[in-house]
């Protein structure tokens, strides 16, 4: 069964539809529309190519991130899928602010080989933020982010990776009396991606990166004292 990290979706002329490889850059996925909404129905992303690729070789219970939050397939066509939504993704994420229409990108879970253009990302989102600016420099955007609990901003540093909607970015500054980070993103990247399409006031969904969780509950649990003494 896929692992629960993400990567994106290879190209509609994937030469293996059925087993297709994974993309080499894990910052890229797939824009789409949100086709229908109901508390228990979830959704189906409107019949478009990008839809189909995401769902070549699906089976019901595998992974899908919806703006990098990883949900499991309840039902599904050859161009849409159904997913249900816990009480905990609602509070967690801003799915709840989605409705027909609304664009969100779609990532199947990667498979575990192949070269890891970014960083793991898990699906599993920390929280939520606004964005409080957007500035063009040349044809990259700057985009700048307040985190909405702010216990989160001591696992974002600059020059490390944090997931926004599920995209795989690298921190340029962290703003701590401001309780906010920013980041830089490609021509390219904006191509692919639903964040450019927000606007001041939006919220994103954020996922820190799991390797500073697991460093700190090493450190305070006493693990490194006792290696020491071990040692």
């Amino acid at each position: 069964s896929p692992i629960p990290t993400h990567s994106a979706s290879p190209p509609p002329n994937s030469p293996n539809p059925t087993n297709p490889p994974p993309r080499r850059r894990p910052d890229r996925s797939s824009p789409e529309s949100w086709k229908k909404w109901g508390k228990s129905s979830g959704w189906a992303p409107r019949k478009t190519a990008p839809a189909k690729t995401v769902l070549q070789g699906v089976h019901l219970g595998d992974s899908i991130a919806v703006n990098g939050t990883c949900l499991t397939v309840t039902e599904f066509t050859d161009e849409c899928f159904t997913a249900g939504l816990a009480p905990e993704t609602l509070r967690k994420t801003s799915l709840m602010e989605l409705g027909p229409g609304s664009r969100v990108n779609l990532e199947r879970a990667v498979q575990p080989a192949g070269r890891m253009g970014g960083h793991f990302v898990q699906g599993h989102v920390d929280g939520t933020g606004e964005i409080v600016s957007r500035v063009k420099e040349g044809d990259s955007l700057w985009v700048k982010v307040r985190v909405e609990d702010e216990e989160l901003l001591r696992y974002i540093v600059p020059k490390g990776f944090i997931a926004v909607d599920g995209t795989s970015l690298t921190v340029v500054d962290v703003m701590e009396e401001e309780g906010c980070f920013n980041f830089m993103m490609v021509a390219y990247t904006q191509q692919e991606v639903v964040v450019p399409m927000k606007s001041v006031g939006e919220k994103v969904n954020l996922e820190v990166d799991i390797l500073g969780k697991y460093v700190e509950r090493l450190l305070g649990s006493g693990f490194v004292e006792s290696m020491v003494k071990s040692s």
